[in-house]
């Protein structure tokens, strides 16, 4: 019979009715599990099918749902889950970098969300609203030879010694008479100067449509002219051999984040090689692909091609046999290592303003959305002096691990390749374990658990670490990451690189319209008044016309006519118009950097009287620092330090 509360029990009433069971003992973990009031106090049993921690043993609704809720103090019951079913060609690298982790694979997808979603070709492979996505949007046009071009030239008007490692480029058919008078010119200068150029399709891949010329008068330029948009570019005459052989690297480079900022690069990379031996260019072998392109793809169909086990013979070998191997002549691999990792900072330097706008168009701020990380393959070429050349950047690497082997004239079966599986399987692996959503969660429960029971760690100590399934560390079977930081690692050495980048930020800003990619008319009026950029010299009606002269010739130039208005590289341009008619006698990266400085203070201005108004308080002083633009939102840097300071100094380091 019930009693009232506060009412003691007899001390003989267990022997007048049985006890009834408690709902811990049916199964039902979502019942505390201590004894009911009613009963005597005593130390409970494990439920069936549940052990001390209430973990679940067994099968059933009610384990289900425990694990889903209380898996455990040390929280690491549910397996990370991957949608593996828009993987493609990398699914083979996939599933066992998956099983080495030991997490959870959909490969046909799943009704439920999932932790990660694995895209082979760009992140609209799927509709994704939550979780982790490995493609960034935009990303695949970025990395096209044209768009890629002009991202690096923009770099190369504001620091040409930095962006020295890409070859002199020119767009066809836009640029063919300003390619063909350069040309004309330089060797009037120079009439022992011979060159030789390279012409690469804009969206071509896997080698596919590229070819050698001497002269602009080449015939078979012409006939690209008239076909699709292209690349020429000066040919590197002296590359490093070995073996006599002509190689370039493929290197793996993780784009983590991109606000804030975070790069890695793999520890070892690919080396393909040419399969006949090198020479200088001449008109007889111009033609002899097997000797200038080193494409696998296309070097897999020559006869000398070598399939090889080994990581440092064949025609494909690790580039860590390659370090080897150089080191072992002399060389000093850590100077090489630096100049490569500069490289690669300083391209994706080049790509993250204009990604940036694709991003934010694509997963507007405020609005549910994936995250986005991405693996890159970049080409290499080492010259002749070790300086890294950078040829092109992939969006899509091959994962591939496995090769093609002709069995018969037109009949080929894949055979498992070590070489790749070496390296790519480590490099998606690890990709997966930065980015693993539940190693934040574990880690917050521990320091939550360090807090709820400060002063009880020795007796907490035994329960969170003592797993009898070897949970405790989920990766201590696995090697050591293959990713290594270099940025913000190495963040002080080039953040003064990344003007464009804040130019990004004041063009966002502006956009006005959430999930558009152009700038309007009256949003450029906009940043000119707010910034106060407009005087006596440069009326309103002159910005219009400045404003309608670009894009008119930007819009021309791009095939993107989804809307309307100005691009970020028209935005660009105008902004470096703006800075040298107000900033004379200064490089331009210092001119440009003086009205950035004095763009961000207006709008800092701007910004702390709009937040005095909203409270209601007169705003008065200056602002308190905020923090850098890729820290906050797209709104511009407020200027914390002494602005005056600043614009004495406009070439400075950013933080």
């Amino acid at each position: 019979p019930e009693r009232k509360a506060g009412e003691e029990q007899p001390r003989a009433a267990p022997a007048r009715a049985p006890a009834q069971p408690s709902a811990v003992e049916e199964g039902d973990a979502r019942v505390p599990q201590r004894p009911p009031p009613t009963l005597p106090p005593s130390k409970p049993k494990p439920a069936r099918g549940l052990c001390l921690h209430g973990k679940p043993l067994g099968k059933g609704r009610s384990c289900k749902r425990s694990s889903g809720h209380r898996s455990g103090e040390n929280g690491y019951q549910r397996p990370v889950t991957v949608d593996s079913s828009k993987a493609r060609t990398s699914l083979d690298a996939l599933k066992i970098s998956i099983r080495q982790l030991k997490w959870k694979e959909f490969p046909f997808g799943r009704r439920l969300p999932c932790d990660i979603y694995w895209h082979g070709v760009s992140f609209h492979d799927n509709d994704i609203f939550s979780g982790q996505v490995n493609k960034f949007p935009g990303m695949t046009e970025m990395v096209r030879k044209i768009t890629l071009s002009r991202a690096v030239r923009t770099m190369q008007n504001l620091f040409p010694e930095e962006y020295n490692f890409y070859p002199r480029s020119w767009i066809l058919p836009d640029e063919f008479q300003l390619f063909v008078a350069q040309v004309r010119m330089v060797k009037d200068d120079d009439p022992s100067w011979k060159p030789t150029f390279i012409v690469k399709p804009d969206g071509g891949c896997q080698g596919d449509g590229i070819y050698l010329i001497k002269d602009p008068s080449d015939i078979r330029l012409a006939g690209t002219l008239q076909s699709r948009p292209a690349v020429v570019q000066e040919y590197i005459c002296k590359p490093l051999l070995i073996d006599k052989l002509k190689f370039d690297i493929r290197l793996y480079v993780l784009l983590k984040s991109l606000d804030p900022l975070e790069i890695y690069i793999a520890k070892d990379g690919l080396s393909r090689f040419c399969t006949e031996p090198y020479q200088e260019p001449t008109p007889k072998n111009l033609h002899h692909i097997f000797m200038h392109l080193t494409n696998y793809s296309l070097n897999i169909h020559s006869g000398n091609f070598v399939h090889s086990d080994s990581a440092s013979t064949g025609s494909k070998r690790t580039f860590s046999s390659i370090l080897c191997r150089l080191s072992s002549k002399g060389v000093d691999i850590k100077k090489v290592w630096s100049d490569i990792i500069s490289l690669v900072i300083k391209t994706v330097i080049a790509l993250t303003p204009e990604l940036k706008v694709f991003y934010q168009s694509d997963i507007p701020t405020g609005r549910p959305g994936p995250t986005c990380f991405q693996i890159l393959g970049f080409d290499i070429l080492l010259m002749k002096n070790l300086k890294p050349i950078l040829l092109e950047v992939n969006a899509n690497p091959s994962m591939r691990i496995e090769h093609e082997h002709e069995l018969s004239p037109g009949v080929f079966e894949n055979v498992p390749s070590l070489v790749d599986e070496e390296v790519k399987v480590a490099v998606i692996r690890d990709t997966l374990r930065l980015m693993d959503p539940l190693k934040k969660k574990r880690e917050n429960q521990s320091q939550q658990l360090e807090k709820t029971f400060a002063g009880k760690e020795d007796a907490l100590d035994g329960e969170l670490t003592s797993a009898p399934d070897g949970s405790a560390n989920p990766e201590a079977h696995l090697p050591s990451i293959c990713l290594k930081q270099v940025f913000p690692k190495y963040a002080k050495q080039f953040n003064y690189l990344r003007l464009v980048d804040r130019m990004a930020n004041l063009f966002i800003r502006f956009l006005g319209i959430k999930g558009t990619m152009k700038l309007g008319p009256t949003g450029f009026r906009t940043f000119i008044r707010n910034c106060k950029l407009s005087s006596s010299s440069l009326s309103m009606a002159a910005v219009d016309i400045l404003y309608i002269d670009i894009t008119r010739r930007w819009n021309s130039m791009t095939l993107d006519q989804r809307d309307s208005g100005m691009c970020l590289q028209a935005f660009v341009e105008a902004f470096f118009f703006l800075a040298q008619r107000k900033f004379k006698m200064l490089p331009l990266h210092e001119q440009v950097a003086s009205l950035i400085d004095l763009c961000e203070y207006h709008l800092s201005l701007l910004d702390e009287k709009r937040l005095g108004c909203a409270r209601g308080i007169p705003s008065g002083g200056r602002p308190a620092h905020r923090g850098t633009p890729q820290e906050s939102s797209p709104s511009a840097q407020p200027a914390g330090d002494n602005c005056a300071n600043k614009l004495s100094h406009p070439r400075h380091t950013l933080s």
